[in-house]
């Protein structure tokens, strides 16, 4: 893989990992019954607390708000992490319950990285010198 697909490449394959990560705090921390449980008595683990924040964000829409500002910073400047930053926020804020506001942030934000990243790319064809012919007019 060369350095310019690399350098393309790894904003999503980050994503990826924020996905997958956002997915295990759902699944693995906040769903389960046996956390809950856990969690209820009176002598609760040190996580918990953490696990009590991660449920009053997604019930105050906390993930979904700070998506959308992301999403915002993105569209008013033209920063490729920001428009990263926003399609990470969007993809956790869609996994932790806020879906209208994580799912349009995680695809603007989506759409700006990669109208960023085209508009980095410079044409091969526009910098050929060795291929050009002049043409005499009749």
């Amino acid at each position: 893989m060369s350095a310019t697909a690399w350098q393309r490449a790894w904003p999503w394959l980050a994503l990826l990992l924020v996905a997958l990560l956002a997915a295990w705090l759902r699944y693995g921390v906040i769903e389960p019954a046996a956390m809950a449980q856990q969690c209820g008595g009176d002598y609760a683990p040190w996580w918990c607390r953490w696990r009590q924040w991660l449920v009053l964000g997604f019930l105050n829409s906390v993930y979904g708000i700070a998506a959308l500002a992301a999403t915002a910073l993105a569209l008013l400047w033209k920063r490729a992490r920001l428009a990263w930053l926003a399609a990470a926020l969007g993809g956790v804020a869609l996994q932790l319950y806020c879906f209208e506001s994580g799912a349009l942030a995680l695809l603007l934000g989506c759409l700006r990285l990669l109208h960023l990243q085209a508009a980095r790319a410079v044409p091969v064809e526009q910098h050929r010198h060795g291929q050009q012919q002049i043409h005499s007019q009749p």
